[in-house]
């Protein structure tokens, strides 16, 4: 009897009429249930608006069959056959993208709606692989189940671009949103999370493209520009003793034509330097830039253009100069007829170039302390603030003596002690006289 495990006679006997006969009784089944749930994104967007091109391509890839797919990874159960890492389920692909209409504007998302096959004995899940089959991309926002088995509701935060598959060498996971130490990570998940950091941080060869999510760091080795001769050349910055920091993102750019070292460079206009999609400026905020840059354009040019006809260029001949750069141009009217108009522009870039509070468009924002009083910045006590409140504290000590006296050699540099005098002093420290100053 020490051979066999303790049991009951039952269970031996059951065993035994198994082993002559073959199985007596079914093993139990695993439960499949559905899991439904709803993914949240933005449709790719020129300017303010949807891609109304790339929508419709992205709507004949669904038809025939190319739709977008998420794969849902356990957290809790391991695939033997797939180096321990969480098992997948089945595919399920977004509902009825062909027959939903969205907006066709770039801030308004898109939900849709997904039902999962989950296999109760595969546990949580912790992640899920999704594979974008159309022809454009779009911004992934939030995946949210409803009803998980043994969790109620998971949701995954996202905020990321997802690019057409083929782009990519490997698949996009994405995690729930919970947060873990590394030695804390489920194990079934470990494989996944280290794939990630090693595909964001890359393997340091090749040219980054706009669908990368590489962060990765090179030397400044662009300063120059040693294709138009040796004096426009510059050293390279970081990795030396002379110059060991410091350093910037890589781009992968094409080494510079005269100099293997250096890297190419970009036209001066041209905007497609390589930065990680998700750190790129939103289209809103890209608006915005756009929209200042239209506003700083204009603020510099009319001076320049008028200072063409001066009899000294680029100098201010008095303070009134100064004042033109805040003042003049074509006032906005104010009121209602002014904020009706700017919301009837279709693009928010445009209403960006009208100030609400009938401002003038093609001059520089007045200052703060010259809006009611023109001559503020020169009393004594404004003169004080802006000295402090600037990088001047690091500089400035109290003074210990009287009048100061420098430290400095006097050999090397002359007499440096300071000609002040009380009188002069004493006129503006409020009835105070030095050595009352000094004890207070």
């Amino acid at each position: 009897m020490g051979i066999f495990p303790p049991c009951s006679s039952l269970e031996m006997l059951e065993k035994l009429l198994g082993s002559v006969c073959g199985k007596t009784r079914e093993e139990p089944k695993t439960e499949e249930r559905k899991i439904r749930g709803t993914v949240l994104l933005m449709k790719k967007n020129v300017m303010e608006m949807t891609d109304v091109g790339a929508s419709f391509l992205d709507r004949v890839h669904e038809i025939v069959g190319k739709g977008v797919t998420l794969q849902l990874i356990s957290a809790s159960h391991a695939d033997p056959a797939n180096g321990s890492r969480g098992k997948l389920g089945k595919e399920a692909y977004l509902e009825h993208w062909v027959t939903k209409f969205t907006s066709l504007s770039a801030k308004d998302d898109a939900m849709f709606n997904i039902t999962f096959d989950w296999d109760e004995s595969m546990g949580v899940p912790g992640a899920f692989i999704i594979r974008n089959h159309h022809h454009s991309q779009f911004y992934l926002k939030k995946v949210t189940l409803e009803d998980v088995p043994g969790h109620g509701q998971l949701q995954f935060v996202c905020n990321s671009w997802v690019y057409p598959a083929h782009r990519y060498k490997n698949d996009r996971v994405f995690f729930a949103y919970k947060t873990y130490l590394p030695c804390n990570t489920p194990e079934p998940l470990r494989a996944y999370r280290e794939d990630e950091l090693t595909n964001l941080r890359g393997d340091g060869s090749g040219t980054l493209k706009e669908w990368d999510r590489v962060y990765d760091y090179a030397l400044y080795n662009d300063l120059g520009s040693p294709e138009k001769g040796q004096e426009y050349a510059r050293p390279v910055l970081g990795d030396s003793k002379e110059f060991p920091y410091p350093r910037r993102g890589r781009t992968g750019r094409e080494p510079n034509e005269k100099d293997p070292n250096s890297e190419s460079q970009l036209p001066l206009l041209n905007l497609n330097i390589y930065v990680p999609r998700d750190e790129r400026f939103s289209h809103v905020k890209f608006l915005d830039f756009i929209g200042y840059s239209f506003k700083s354009l204009g603020q510099v040019l009319i001076p320049e253009i008028e200072a063409v006809f001066d009899e000294t260029i680029n100098e201010f001949d008095n303070f009134q100069d100064v004042h033109k750069l805040y003042e003049g141009g074509i006032k906005l009217p104010d009121g209602h007829a002014l904020k009706n108009t700017r919301e009837c522009l279709p693009w928010e870039s445009f209403k960006n170039l009208l100030h609400l509070d009938g401002g003038r468009p093609l001059q520089f924002p007045t200052p703060d302390i010259i809006k009611n009083d023109r001559t503020a910045w020169r009393t004594d006590e404004e003169f004080g603030r802006e000295m402090l409140a600037g990088v001047n504290p690091v500089i400035i000590r109290r003074l210990q003596e009287f009048p100061p006296a420098s430290k400095l050699d006097p050999k090397v540099y002359g007499n440096q002690n300071s000609s002040l005098t009380r009188d002069q002093i004493e006129k503006n420290m409020n009835g105070l006289t030095v050595e009352e100053v000094f004890r207070h």
